[in-house]
């Protein structure tokens, strides 16, 4: 990959080795915007629905470079991402930044006025999600409740990841010691399924981008319980999340769900503070 280290003036120049001319117009650059979490909030959902601004560009796949393939190094890492012309955005998502300890440090290092991208949604309905999820790839799992909590009904096992990513606060309160509040967008994952257009919007104002992606581009689809997009560009069908997005949950019986409502209640409402947005989730 050594060629995509050549600065790009070589390319075109006589005799300097650079980029093949013809790789197409525009170039690498680090993005300027990370959809950092969280798992399970929305965050491919916002993607898709941001990927049909013609001034975003995104990586599809979640490159996991600042959890699990740091030591590969930022040139690694740019070259992974699409060419893009003066004036568009460079974006990649993954969710999992959010609660990685090193990432904010990390993402400082890479650029201090990254914008920051956290789509959040009730850490009970999150976690159930997340569980649906696991339980789909292993079959044969202990039962949430059992998972959730320690000794029966004893105390919360915060050391279980379902759980554990849903302690916004305490996840914020880490990314805060890089970024000021400012350098970052909190959006609803349950407001990016009933009113898509009003959230992507915000985004949109956030990234400094023309409100391009509008009402007009949604329509919601009852089967799957959130909204899908009419066309995709270049195409006449109608585009929706694969089949893993909108899964069913398994049924919780109500005493988890009161009893993770109540452990969560006092996180809800430190992130409520800190992020100046009451999400409505008590």
């Amino acid at each position: 990959m050594g060629h995509l280290l050549a600065p790009l003036r070589a390319v075109g120049s006589p005799g300097a080795p650079g980029l093949p001319v013809a790789s197409g117009p525009g170039r690498r650059r680090f993005p300027q915007a990370l959809i950092v979490g969280v798992k399970k909030g929305g965050t491919r959902a916002l993607l898709e629905f941001l990927r049909l601004h013609p001034d975003v560009r995104a990586i599809g796949s979640e490159p996991h470079f600042f959890d699990r393939c740091y030591e590969r190094g930022l040139a690694w890492y740019r070259s992974l991402m699409p060419r893009t012309l003066d004036g568009q955005i460079t974006m990649e998502k993954t969710p999992s930044y959010f609660v990685t300890r090193e990432a904010p440090g990390r993402i400082h290092g890479m650029s201090p006025d990254t914008k920051l991208i956290v789509v959040v949604r009730n850490p009970v309905t999150r976690a159930i999600s997340d569980y649906a999820q696991t339980l789909s790839k292993t079959p044969g799992l202990p039962s949430f409740r059992a998972l959730a909590f320690r000794h029966g009904l004893g105390p919360v096992d915060t050391a279980w990841s379902a759980v554990r990513i849903g302690l916004y606060a305490q996840h914020l309160d880490n990314w805060l010691r890089f970024f000021p509040l400012s350098r970052f967008l909190f959006v609803s994952g349950e407001r990016l399924v009933s009113d898509p257009a009003g959230e992507v919007g915000r985004v949109q104002d956030f990234l400094g981008l023309k409100r391009v992606v509008t009402d007009k581009h949604f329509y919601f689809n009852a089967t799957k319980g959130f909204p899908c997009l009419k066309k995709a560009q270049g195409s006449s069908n109608p585009r929706c999340l694969g089949k893993s997005k909108g899964r069913p949950h398994p049924r919780v019986p109500a005493a988890v769900v009161q009893r993770l409502r109540d452990f969560y209640r006092p996180f809800n409402r430190k992130f409520y503070q800190m992020t100046g947005q009451d999400f409505g989730w008590d």
